[in-house]
């Protein structure tokens, strides 16, 4: 059934603004709602050297208010209208979105149009989320075990810096950001022409039109951010290497792999062969080493989708009194195993049906189709990929993923990294990279006029806005 499986054509309409705006309309009338999403082209890989994080960092400045909006308003006008939002940060982009009554529609682009023009940038407002990103950082990272190996495993699968440091940064780097750095970032990665905005849901399609032109055309466009070079070479920075985490109440293991790029035929490949190794409870790993042997407390792995050179990893937990070695060997051996033999007949069915199911279920959102809508136009240039990657998948045979584990698992050009519970030194500190990159005029735009809907609904007392948002650094598509 699956190999015939159609998905029924998404509706698509897009245009782009005299200022570099790129806006996609997919109209839906089955729920009275509209998701909006505004994906900006940068991440960390578009961050210089010795300024880690700061992508991340504005994403929780985006949220300080502007011209229009008091700090905070942005999360009140959302909720009392009886909408959700958030906004997350990775290698490869930031995005803002929120999802609303129909009704809300002017609000939701107002409130995305004014930061994108006007945002705060002050003094005041850069050291309140300066430390707020630093608070993050101790309680989500630094007060976890095992989380900081993996902010590690990186820095040993990737050589060129864009590509290796943390989406999270290091401390000293966001200390070390200066007010002027922060409204450079601005200038050169908020424009309309940086962006894409995603509509889906319940709306008129003349009606929407006329409201993204009229909250966002006069927003003005910036110079082309500079290019950012995420070439790698074949092999991985380091094979081997131990990690030794205060915090860890037992030995661990991370092991990664440098894989090609999004959207190639390998890497559909190899994201098959992650879904028949460890996701989920009916997977290989799984079955063998938590549910069988029952030497393992938890095996879970990923796959780092970039635009660039991806990774793809495993992690594993053993139980107490097992050994670390013979697990590894387990782990390699069935990763062996489906480079020589490839999947069985049972386990492409098994694939190709969740794939389907998959499909349909995320289709179901329109939070999930304006994100990915807004995804394919920022990355590829067409939206319409939206209703043709199934195709991509289901096209991969279990000779294909045979020869994908073989030539990119099934080597020794891997990273080991044993996550070995100990005392350190707390003035030790791991290696910190980033990337290289000219840096651009600090000049900020001027305002145009405002713009407001009509009928805003009233602005409560003062919410604390870390309080609410949850915020995704980026770090990686799992945790432990």
């Amino acid at each position: 059934m699956a190999e015939t499986f159609q998905l029924p054509p998404t509706t698509i309409q897009q245009f782009t603004l005299a200022n570099g705006l790129r806006v996609i309309l997919s109209k839906d009338q089955a729920v009275p709602v509209v998701s909006v999403a505004v994906y900006y082209d940068v991440g960390s890989r578009n961050e210089k050297e010795g300024r880690t994080g700061i992508a991340h960092l504005f994403e929780h400045m985006m949220f300080q208010g502007s011209e229009n909006v008091p700090k905070a308003a942005h999360f009140q006008h959302i909720f009392n209208a009886g909408g959700t939002m958030n906004g997350t940060t990775s290698t490869e982009r930031t995005n803002y979105f929120e999802t609303l009554p129909a009704n809300y529609l002017p609000l939701a682009l107002w409130l995305e149009s004014d930061r994108m023009r006007s945002l705060k940038v002050t003094q005041e407002n850069l050291d309140n989320q300066r430390n707020a990103v630093q608070e993050e950082k101790r309680l989500r990272y630094d007060n976890q075990p095992y989380i900081n190996a993996f902010l590690r495993i990186n820095e040993l699968i990737f050589k060129n810096p864009a590509n290796a440091h943390s989406t999270i940064g290091s401390m000293e780097d966001l200390d070390a950001a200066t007010i002027e750095d922060v409204r450079e970032f601005f200038r050169i990665f908020y424009a309309p022409n940086n962006a894409v905005l995603s509509i889906v849901g319940d709306f008129d399609e003349q009606e929407a039109r006329a409201l993204v032109e009229k909250y966002f055309a006069q927003v003005p466009s910036q110079p082309e951010p500079p290019s950012v070079d995420v070439s790698e070479p074949g092999e991985v920075a380091r094979t081997q290497e131990a990690y030794y985490d205060k915090l860890a109440p037992a030995p661990a293991f991370v092991l990664g792999w440098k894989i090609p790029a999004r959207r190639t035929p390998d890497y559909y490949a190899l994201t098959l062969a992650a879904e028949l190794l460890f996701e989920g409870d009916s997977s290989r790993l799984y079955q063998k080493l938590v549910k069988g042997d029952e030497s393992v407390v938890s095996i879970q792995g990923g796959v780092d989708e970039r635009r660039g050179p991806s990774a793809w990893y495993i992690f594993a937990l053993p139980k107490p009194g097992e050994e670390v070695a013979v697990i590894r060997g387990q782990i390699f051996d069935e990763i062996k195993s489906l480079g020589t033999l490839g999947p069985s007949k049972g386990e492409m069915e098994k694939l190709r049906n969740s794939l389907s199911n998959d499909a349909v279920r995320g289709r179901q959102s329109t939070m999930y189709r304006a994100q990915r809508l807004a995804e394919y136009a920022l990355y590829d240039g067409d939206p319409h990929l939206i209703d043709s990657e199934l195709d991509q998948y289901l096209r991969i045979t279990a000779d294909d993923i045979k020869s994908a584990v073989s030539r990119f698992l099934d080597v020794e050009n891997r990273v080991v990294l044993d996550i070995i519970p100990a005392v350190v030194d707390e003035d030790a500190e791991l290696p910190v990279t980033a990337s290289l990159q000219s840096s651009g005029e600090a000049k900020q735009p001027t305002a145009p006029a405002p713009q407001i809907p009509p009928q805003q609904p009233a602005v409560p007392a003062t919410q604390p806005a870390d309080t609410t948002k949850q915020t995704d650094t980026g770090s990686g598509p799992w945790h432990p």
